[in-house]
């Protein structure tokens, strides 16, 4: 599990790399992500489209076997006002891996900020995609929606 630099990019060799990412993004913008959560969808898939509008904090994950969608976290509550888009790799790989992080307001269980890394499998290009604040009291429960 480490990340490799090529170019401006970081590459993972696995789903777990996405974690390091998450860190090493947040370390950068203030508030560090401590609780993680990786999507897998109830047929057992483990890669997804995906769709963001981290102006509104919505993402939503299709699974790419069963093609259900589902939205992250507490996405659901903000669809209305959302428009969310496809998020594509600069290879153009169009499957993710998904990995949620979160920063808790101190010795608290209310979400302060949310982070949104993924990983293509077709290349390995790990990133943030979308980073957004979320006040949701009770971070186990919002990660258990990822």
């Amino acid at each position: 599990m480490t990340l490799h630099k090529r170019g401006e990019y970081d590459y993972g060799e696995s789903q777990a790399d996405i974690r390091d990412e998450v860190l090493r993004y947040s370390q950068l913008h203030e508030y560090v992500a401590h609780h993680f959560a990786d999507a897998i969808c109830t047929c057992g898939s483990k890669t997804f489209r995906l769709e963001l509008d981290d102006d509104e904090g919505v993402a939503i994950r299709i699974c790419s076997q069963c093609q259900v969608k589902h939205p992250i976290g507490d996405s659901a509550d903000y669809l209305e006002e959302a428009s969310p888009e496809e998020c594509g790799c600069p290879c153009g790989g169009e499957q993710f891996e998904i990995t949620v992080g979160v920063s808790l307001y101190g010795d608290s269980e209310v979400v302060k900020w949310l982070y949104l890394g993924c990983r293509c499998p077709q290349c390995g290009l790990t990133a943030v995609y979308g980073d957004w604040k979320n006040e949701f009291i009770g971070y186990k429960s919002l990660l258990a929606q990822v």
